[in-house]
């Protein structure tokens, strides 16, 4: 498969969040990213996205892996909480000052797909919440890379944009595009089993720690 996890873990602030996890994402594929909130759907989606180191296993995409922060940078878009709008820009403006960084002046497509035409002049800080998460979607579109990790892309988002969200998201993976999409909400995207994360045993802070060693309990993390 084109993206392969293999028995990956990840700690933060030296507790860990999950360990031993492996999946695959193949062209075509979006799974969904289940799981309880603090089990680190976000902290795995950070980390495939390299923007925080693993702590053990491994992350390949075709022939590179995230310690190619060039090459991984240029096949991985991730869209987080944060909607990340400049609001003293235009919806317009600020879709124009992320297609600059991505090489493109085609805005105008981005703005039809998550119905942000009709406001493309107002400034993004007298947008409303569902309005900048539009907005910041709409970022996706300009940045044109090939795997999409998408954390709780549907909060603030009436039932019409989702149903924008879900038809880009289904246009860009008919193109041959991946996604993974961490959600509490069913999303009707594809057949392929979800990857659901569950919390450690309690006491582990790294993986292969014993689980009765008093240094490394909860308490101590």
């Amino acid at each position: 498969m084109p993206l392969m996890v293999e028995d990956l873990s990840c700690r933060r602030d030296g507790r860990l969040v999950f360990a031993g996890l492996s999946f695959g994402l193949a062209d075509g594929e979006a799974r969904l990213l289940q799981g309880p909130n603090g089990v680190g759907k976000s902290s795995l989606l950070r980390t495939l996205a390299g923007l925080v180191p693993a702590a053990g296993g491994r992350i390949t995409l075709d022939d590179t892996d995230p310690a190619e922060t060039d090459l991984w940078a240029e096949r991985v878009a991730y869209a987080g909480h944060l909607d990340a709008v400049k609001p003293q820009l235009t919806v317009e403006e600020n879709l124009r000052f992320w297609a600059a960084i991505h090489g493109t002046t085609a805005v105008a497509p981005a703005l039809e797909a998550f119905d942000l035409a009709a406001i493309a002049g107002r400034p993004a800080h007298a947008c409303s919440a569902g309005q900048k998460r539009r907005l910041g979607l709409a970022r996706l579109l300009l940045a044109r890379r090939r795997l999409w990790l998408l954390d709780e892309p549907t909060v603030a988002l009436d039932r019409a944009a989702v149903a924008r969200l879900l038809g880009v998201v289904s246009d860009h993976l008919a193109a041959g595009g991946m996604a993974l999409v961490a959600t509490h909400v069913d999303l009707a995207l594809t057949a392929a089993p979800p990857v659901v994360l569950a919390p450690p045993p309690a006491g582990r802070t790294h993986p292969g720690a014993p689980a009765d060693d008093p240094f490394l309990e909860g308490a101590f993390a």
